[in-house]
């Protein structure tokens, strides 16, 4: 019996592996107890656009069913903000997601949802792993999915609909439609499709369809994952913004009207930027370890505070909860703003800088630059390395043992370890090293002066530790 254990954002697996209804079965059986100990009542579950979503659903649903919990399901696919969202709005307990994120298309996954409308806190998360069990659940006392739906104790919520009345209430749509703004809009094949282009129906789609393969590309939106959308940005001539999100729709990535890809350091620059320079509005910034200290320079330009946390959005929800915070956000894409759920929005994120532009009638690259006049230019790239596990873990060791004084000809000349290991090359240059907490990958950061630096920082250190 396989030991089912949280990573950084949840519980992911191999679907027909490690991710079978039993399992599905168990790890739901373990939050329901935890919820049962916490006199919770009900619970609101989706599942995003990947392989079995419903099939899963319904196998969770019939679970929490059996331990008195009233569900609140999606009917259909929805991004994960939506279940979030949905939280809030039904004055739920708890929101489970059936989906694997941005993972490849073989992975599905299973994701805690707080009744903030974000991630669950981690002695939360450790609390429901504690309790799932050792063993399959028998099933032969529970009603089915079906008989839940007819006698009312499992009952459809319109997320969806939820959440596009939601983002039309707090954005000024008509003012991004008119503003002459060519957007576009690329999906990955995920769980935001139908409402970004039901948000901006002028927006031109790419890979806005059901496929539950991806066409095998992992749904994560990042530059080297985007080359067709870029592609088609260059083509057409006239997109001054292109919006891209992962297969959950919790991730953003960024193109200008050139097909150049803006990174998630840039959004978090712009944000806060916008948000306290253009709109007046205070509060902290948190933003986890691997994000650049760009945003902290920025943030002390501004007087507010910084504060920086373990990779995992789980610890800056946390932090929401709790305190004023008006920007926060990963490197990895996910990014939260004050005013909506303490919560990673890819879709609403993508809002908020298309606002941005049609407010101030100016660039997505002229604001780039007025951000760099208050920070300075940089590049920042990332590289996954496919490694064995024993090269990966001696990696983390000489890392762990301080055995690197240098990469190639760069000279080490500090290193924080808060989660990974940065290490700085002066003048605004760093490189980071990290295994994920998802995947079998070990990840290399890095940050230049402009893209050849960068791509010149990552090659050192490959051929260093490789």
């Amino acid at each position: 019996m396989v030991k089912i254990k949280f990573g950084t954002d949840g519980w992911r697996a191999i679907i027909a592996d490690e991710y079978t209804v039993d399992n599905v079965r168990r790890v739901s059986t373990g939050t329901a107890l935890w919820m049962q100990g916490q006199n919770m009542k009900q619970v609101v579950i989706g599942h995003d656009c990947r392989f079995g979503g419903e099939m899963f659903l319904k196998a969770s649903t019939e679970v929490f069913s059996a331990h008195g919990i009233k569900v609140w399901y999606a009917q259909d696919f929805v991004s994960t903000p939506m279940v979030s969202l949905g939280v809030v709005k039904l004055g739920a307990d708890l929101g489970i997601v059936i989906t694997a994120s941005h993972n490849p298309p073989s992975y599905n996954g299973f994701k805690l949802k707080s009744k903030f409308g974000g991630p669950s806190i981690p002695a939360e998360i450790a609390a429901v792993e504690a309790l799932i069990p050792n063993t399959n659940i028998d099933i032969t006392t529970f009603k089915s999915f079906d008989q839940l739906v007819s006698e009312g104790l499992a009952e459809m919520a319109p997320l969806e609909d939820m959440y596009v009345a939601h983002a039309e209430a707090g954005f000024d749509l008509n003012k991004i439609r008119s503003s002459g703004i060519r957007i576009a809009y690329d999906a990955m094949y995920g769980a935001g499709q139908r409402a970004m282009l039901r948000l901006l129906p002028d927006a031109v789609a790419l890979h806005c369809d059901y496929n539950p393969s991806f066409k095998g590309q992992a749904p994560e939106p990042i530059g080297k994952n985007l080359k067709e959308f870029a592609e088609l940005i260059r083509r057409e001539g006239n997109i001054g913004l292109g919006i891209a999100n992962d297969g959950d729709a919790d991730r953003i990535g960024l193109f200008d009207s050139k097909g150049e890809f803006v990174d998630s350091h840039h959004i978090l620059l712009l944000l806060l930027y916008y948000l306290h320079h253009y709109k007046g509005e205070s509060g902290d910034v948190v933003v986890s370890f691997s994000v650049s200290e760009k945003l902290k320079n920025l943030a002390d330009q501004y007087g507010l505070q910084t504060e920086i946390t373990k990779i995992g959005f789980k610890y800056i929800a946390e932090i929401m909860t709790q305190r004023d915070v008006l920007v926060a956000g990963e490197e990895s894409g996910g990014l939260a703003v004050k005013g909506h759920i303490p919560e990673r929005d890819g879709i609403w994120i993508g809002l908020m800088i298309a606002e941005f532009m049609a407010t101030t009638g100016k660039s997505l690259e002229q604001l780039i630059s007025e951000v760099y006049a208050l920070v300075g230019s940089f590049w920042y790239d990332r590289d996954d390395l496919h490694i064995t596990e024993s090269l990966k873990q001696s990696i983390i060791s000489k890392c762990t043992n301080n055995e690197f004084k240098s990469f190639g000809d760069e000279t080490i000349t500090s290193i924080q370890s808060i989660d990974g290991f940065k290490f700085f090359l002066g003048e605004g240059r760093w490189i980071m090293i990290r295994p994920s907490g998802t995947e079998p990958v070990l990840r290399v950061y890095a940050q230049g002066r402009d893209k050849a630096d960068t791509r010149h920082l990552l090659e050192q250190v490959k051929n260093t530790i490789l």
